[in-house]
C-alpha cells in the first residue's frame, strides 16, 4: 500500500511539474531565439542601408568589406539579391539552405522575414532574417542572413537542463516526503495488520500503540485494542465457565454415582438391577464427557507456549498404553518409525492427547479382527503422525463435521463417547501451527494424520542431550 499512495504523490507531481515547466521550457526557447533575430534583423537593416548605392550603380562599393569582415567576425552568412534574386555580394560562408528561398521571397515583397519561431534543441537549421532593400517605396532587391543555430540550441539546451535538474530534485523532494507521509499514515494499519493475524494465530495479548498516525487512524487503533480486550475478556470467561462448571460438576456427580451404586444390592426385580446399570453407564458417561470438557478448556486456555518432543518416543508410550485394551477388543496396534528421533514443537502435551483420542476411536471403530497402524515419519519440513484403522470410516460429508463439537455419527450414537475428542485434537493441532488432516482408508476404514512443524537447530540442541535411543517397531496380534 505505501508503494501504491507514493507512485500516486509522485504521478501527481510529476503532471504538476509538466504543467509548470513544459510552457516555461518552450518561453524560454522563444525568449533565446527572439533576441537572436532581433540582432539578426537590426544587422540586415543595417546592410540593406548601404546596399541601396551597390544595387542602383551596380558597384559594390564597400559592402563587400562589411559582409566579409561580419562572417569573420560573428560566422553569420549574408548575402545581398537584386529584385530578380540574383546573388549581387555575398560573404565567404554563405551558402542557400532550408527557407532562405521562402525569406528571400518575402522580402522582395516588400516584407522583413526571420524564422523560425523558436529553436529547439534537436532543430538543425539556421536562423534566417530576410530584409527589403527599399527606394522611394520601390524594392531594389534584398539582404539575408543565416545563422547557425549551435550557439542558441546549447543556451536553450542548458535552460533545459536546469529546469529537468529542479524538476529532478523536487521529484526526488516529493519521494522522500511521500515515503515518510505515507510511512506515518500507513504505519498504524501495518501494525493493525500484524496484531490482527497475531491475535489470529493465537496471541490473544497482542495490541497496537495508539499513538501512531493521525487522529483518526489513533482512535481506530484505540477502538481495535478496546474489542480485542472485550473479545478477549469474553472467551476467558467462556473457557473459565466451561472449566468451572465441569469441575464444580464432578463431585456432586460422584456423590451420585456412589448413591445409585449403593442401591444396587437392595434391588431384587430384574427389572430395577437392569435401570440400575443402565444409571451407572449414564453417570459413567456424563463424568467422561465432563473429563473431555475440562480437557478442551484447557487445550483452548493454552497461550502457544512451545515445547520441543521427540515424537517417535511419544508414540511409543501412546502405543504401548492402548496394548492392553486393543488386545481386548481384538484389535492388532502396530506401530511404524523411522530409526531416528523425530523432532516436532508442539504445545505441551499436544501429541500425546491427539495420539490418544485417535487411537481410542480407531480402536473402538476397527472392531474384532481390525488392525490399527501408527506411523511416525518425517514430512513437508516436520513430523507427520497417522493413525491408519479398518474400520467402517466416514463419508466426505461427515469428515467435514468430524472436529464440531459433539457431533456423532448417526450410527455410532449408542457407542461410548463424548464428540468432543476430535475438537481436542484439532484445538491442539491448531495452538501447535500444525494439520490435522483426515481421508477414507484403502480398502477401507479411516486415515487421520497429524503433522507438527520441525523444531529449529537450537531446539534440537536443546533437547539432544536428553534423547532416548530410537524405538523399534512394536506390534501386537488380535486376541
Amino acid at each position: 500500500m505505501r508503494r501504491r499512495l507514493v507512485i500516486s504523490y509522485l504521478l501527481l507531481m510529476v503532471l504538476v511539474l509538466l504543467a509548470l515547466e513544459t510552457p516555461l521550457a518552450a518561453t524560454l526557447a522563444s525568449r533565446e531565439t527572439d533576441r537572436v533575430r532581433a540582432d539578426r534583423l537590426a544587422d540586415a537593416t543595417r546592410f540593406a542601408s548601404l546596399a541601396g548605392p551597390a544595387l542602383r550603380g551596380g558597384v559594390p562599393g564597400p559592402l563587400d568589406g562589411e559582409l566579409g569582415a561580419y562572417d569573420e567576425l560573428y560566422g553569420i552568412g549574408a548575402a545581398v539579391v537584386d529584385r530578380d534574386g540574383r546573388t549581387v555580394v555575398a560573404s565567404t560562408s554563405w551558402e542557400p539552405g532550408h527557407g532562405t528561398a521562402s525569406a528571400l521571397d518575402a522580402a522582395l515583397a516588400g516584407q522583413q522575414f526571420s524564422g523560425p519561431d523558436s529553436v529547439w534543441p534537436w532543430a538543425d537549421g539556421p536562423v534566417v532574417v530576410a530584409v527589403p532593400i527599399n527606394d522611394g517605396g520601390e524594392v531594389l532587391g534584398a539582404v539575408v542572413t543565416a545563422t547557425p543555430v549551435d550557439r542558441v540550441r546549447r543556451t536553450v539546451t542548458s535552460w533545459w537542463l536546469l529546469l529537468a535538474g529542479i524538476g529532478l530534485l523536487a521529484v526526488l523532494a516529493c519521494v522522500s516526503t511521500a515515503f515518510g507521509l505515507a510511512g506515518w499514515v500507513l504505519r498504524p494499519v501495518t501494525e493493525l495488520d500484524a496484531v490482527t493475524h497475531e491475535i489470529a494465530e493465537g496471541d490473544r495479548g497482542a495490541r497496537v500503540r495508539p499513538r501512531l498516525g493521525p487522529p483518526e487512524l489513533r482512535r481506530l487503533a484505540a477502538s481495535f485494542n478496546n474489542m480485542a480486550d472485550a473479545v478477549s475478556d469474553v472467551m476467558d470467561r467462556q473457557r473459565a465457565f466451561v472449566a468451572h462448571a465441569s469441575h464444580q460438576l464432578r463431585n456432586p456427580l460422584t456423590a451420585l454415582r456412589l448413591r445409585v451404586e449403593e442401591l444396587g444390592p437392595s434391588l431384587t426385580d430384574p427389572d430395577g438391577r437392569a435401570e440400575h446399570r443402565l444409571a451407572l453407564e449414564e453417570t459413567d458417561r456424563l463424568a467422561r464427557v465432563l473429563d473431555a470438557l475440562l480437557t478442551l478448556a484447557r487445550a483452548e486456555r493454552e497461550e502457544n507456549q512451545r515445547i520441543t518432543v521427540d515424537a517417535v518416543e511419544l508414540a511409543a508410550s501412546r502405543v504401548t498404553a492402548w496394548q492392553p485394551l486393543a488386545r481386548h477388543r481384538s484389535v492388532a496396534l502396530r506401530l511404524v518409525t523411522v530409526d531416528a528421533p523425530a523432532y516436532a514443537r508442539t504445545v505441551p502435551t499436544a501429541i500425546d492427547q491427539a495420539l490418544d483420542a485417535l487411537i481410542d476411536n480407531a480402536v473402538k471403530f476397527s472392531g474384532d479382527g481390525g488392525e490399527v497402524t501408527v506411523t511416525v515419519r518425517p514430512a513437508d519440513g516436520g513430523t507427520a503422525l497417522e493413525v491408519r484403522d479398518t474400520g467402517p470410516g466416514m463419508t466426505a460429508s461427515q469428515l467435514g463435521q468430524a472436529t464440531e463439537r459433539f457431533w456423532r455419527a448417526p450410527d455410532v450414537q449408542n457407542v461410548d463417547g463424548a464428540g468432543l475428542g476430535l475438537t481436542i485434537v484439532a484445538v491442539l493441532v491448531d495452538a501447535s501451527d500444525g494439520r490435522l488432516t483426515m481421508r477414507p482408508g484403502e480398502p477401507r476404514g479411516l486415515v487421520a494424520e497429524l503433522w507438527f512443524p520441525a523444531p529449529d537447530e537450537a531446539g534440537v540442541d536443546a533437547v539432544g542431550a536428553d534423547d532416548t535411543e530410537s524405538v523399534e517397531p512394536v506390534g501386537s496380534d488380535a486376541g
